[in-house]
């Protein structure tokens, strides 16, 4: 289980997000502490009954500038604890972290297909004093601990992934709230995901359909750089009002992504982390005879995506690898020159017979069993070499290999231009 605890100044606003849910059937009360009733389901505990409950300690608060809490706890998808339980797991967790006399609600959140709890209440007592939350961190570590032994829920070895996978999904405009959504995508890619460029940035996002692009500009005089962010279809076309990084988080903007971009650098730069995934690309490169669609699919059985960028005449100028196994992002002349845009440009439309292994390709039609790739990604290990994670070659950006096209075929046209 993974707690997470949130402060802030509104206790209306979270208030209001969790009744929202309940309006919409998503949500429902299981229990609480200290309110008008505590009993679950009660049609009269509402907003003004809830805010009621809450104002004497508000009221009575001296110095702290923000009193509310707001607390979720998220039980690993294979927990199965009954109503009663996870109101009891709650109250425990409010217990010992210092909370058990508080006012506080606890609702029972189903919007997605992790079912988890969030409570709210008030980090100041009677006396308007703030509660102790020293060492809070490590103590919440320990309760979590503890309420897994006993209540036999699932130990997590990453308790930071645990927490950011419900949100690591596709984004929908369908379901609305469009800032809401990109925003819990962007947080869990920034707080998960390794990646060295905006290209390898943007491509990543590609995956849970939002686009994010780069806005320049001149204000007052002096240059600006900016990103907004929008949802898209599965085939990447915008359908939603694009959103400022403003709005969702400094950290999301462009000084906030260089900042990541070289903080991650420098760790790839000291060998903290490096390419996994090679002999896997290796393998779905000569087990695809050429064929773009069976590539993609032979890569996703690994758990990997390839986002490719083309110009307007459709020519292959960029390849980027998304490893979700190891939240890792690599354009793929880093990994090395065999995986360069070039390549797959002769790979998939050209019409060279491509090198390979003509009796392994049965077993890779779309659809084998992962374990069946394992086996055959032995075999092409053998056939041609274990590839050194140690060679990898610059890393070019889109937009310079976008232009340097460009200034190829004005080249080749000034020179029939005198013929």
């Amino acid at each position: 289980m993974v707690a997470k605890i949130n402060r802030g100044v509104s206790l209306y606003g979270a208030l209001a997000y969790n009744w929202q849910k309940v309006d919409d059937r998503t949500a429902r009360i299981i229990s609480g502490n200290g309110m008008i009733t505590d009993s679950a389901n009660c049609p009269d505990m509402n907003m003004q009954n809830a805010i009621y409950g809450f104002r004497k300690y508000l009221l009575a608060n001296k110095n702290t500038d923000k009193p509310i809490l707001h607390i979720s706890l998220n039980p690993s998808l294979d927990d199965n604890l009954s109503e009663k339980q996870l109101a009891m797991l709650a109250d425990e967790y409010m217990r010992k972290m210092g909370y058990g006399s508080q006012p506080y609600i606890v609702f029972l959140h189903e919007d997605i297909e992790r079912r988890h709890i969030h409570i709210v209440s008030t980090c100041v007592n009677e006396r308007g004093e703030k509660i102790d939350d020293s060492y809070e961190w490590n103590r919440s570590m320990r309760a979590c601990r503890e309420l897994e032994r006993k209540f036999g829920l699932q130990q997590v070895a990453d308790k930071r992934r645990e927490l950011l996978e419900p949100y690591l999904k596709k984004a929908d405009y369908r379901d609305g709230d469009v800032k809401r959504q990109i925003g819990n995508i962007l947080k869990s890619v920034f707080s998960s995901y390794r990646f060295q460029s905006f290209g390898e940035y943007s491509a990543l996002l590609s995956c849970f359909n939002i686009e994010a692009k780069q806005v320049k500009g001149e204000h007052d005089g002096a240059p600006y750089n900016g990103i907004v962010y929008a949802i898209t279809d599965d085939s990447g076309r915008p359908v939603s009002t694009p959103v400022k990084s403003s709005l969702i988080g400094k950290r999301f903007g462009y000084e906030g992504i260089q900042k990541r971009i070289g903080y991650n650098a420098r760790d790839y730069k000291a060998k903290k982390w490096q390419p996994k995934i090679a002999n896997d690309v290796t393998f779905a490169k000569h087990g695809c005879r050429g064929d773009r669609d069976t590539f993609v699919s032979i890569l996703a059985l690994r758990g990997i995506d390839v986002v490719f960028r083309e110009n307007d005449d459709g020519r292959i100028y960029g390849a980027t690898f998304i490893d979700h196994r190891n939240k890792e992002v690599y354009n793929g002349s880093r990994l090395g020159k065999e995986f360069s845009a070039n390549v797959f440009e002769n790979l998939f439309n050209s019409n060279t017979d491509i090198p390979g292994l003509d009796g392994l390709n049965n077993d890779l039609r779309i659809g084998t069993h992962s374990n069946a790739v394992t086996d055959m990604g032995e075999a092409i290990q053998q056939a041609f070499g274990i590839l050194s994670l140690d060679t990898n070659g610059p890393d070019p950006q889109e937009e310079t290999l976008a232009n340097r096209l460009l200034r190829k075929k004005k080249k080749k046209r000034r020179y029939r231009g005198l013929q």
